[in-house]
C-alpha cells in the first residue's frame, strides 16, 4: 500500500511542477478518498483557497446516487461558486490520479457550470 501511496506522490509532485495557479486562472486541485471526493480552486501566487466543493456538502450528501455522479455535483458545485467569483479559466490538477472515473466526473461536471480548461 506504502508503495502506491509513494508512487502517487511522485506523479504528483511531477504534475505540481509543470502547473501552477494564479488569480485569474486558478489551479483546480482533486483529493479522492474512498469514501468522499473534495476539489478546491486555489490561487498559488498568493498561496489562497480561492473556493471549495466536496462530497461532504449538505445539498450533495442528499442525493442519492452512486460516487461518480457524486463527484459531476461537485464539479457543477465548484464551477457555480467560481462563476460567482468571476471566474471561467482554471487549470485542471489531477492530484496524481489517472484522469478517469470520479476524477473525470468532476472535471465533466465543472466544465457543464462554466469552467474552461
Amino acid at each position: 500500500m506504502a508503495q502506491k501511496l509513494s508512487r502517487r506522490e511522485r506523479i504528483r509532485f511531477g504534475i505540481r511542477r509543470k502547473i501552477s495557479g494564479t488569480a485569474q486562472k486558478p489551479r483546480l486541485s482533486v483529493f479522492r478518498s474512498n469514501r468522499d471526493i473534495y476539489a478546491q480552486l486555489i490561487d498559488d501566487d498568493n498561496g489562497v483557497t480561492l473556493a471549495s466543493a466536496s462530497s461532504k456538502e449538505k445539498d450533495i450528501l442528499a442525493q442519492a446516487v452512486n460516487k461518480t455522479e457524486k463527484s459531476k455535483l461537485v464539479g457543477a458545485s465548484l464551477a457555480r461558486k467560481a462563476s460567482e467569483l468571476g471566474l471561467t479559466k482554471c487549470v485542471f490538477d489531477r492530484g496524481g490520479y489517472l484522469y478517469h472515473g470520479r476524477v473525470k466526473a468532476i472535471a465533466d461536471g465543472a466544465r457543464e457550470g462554466g469552467l474552461n480548461f
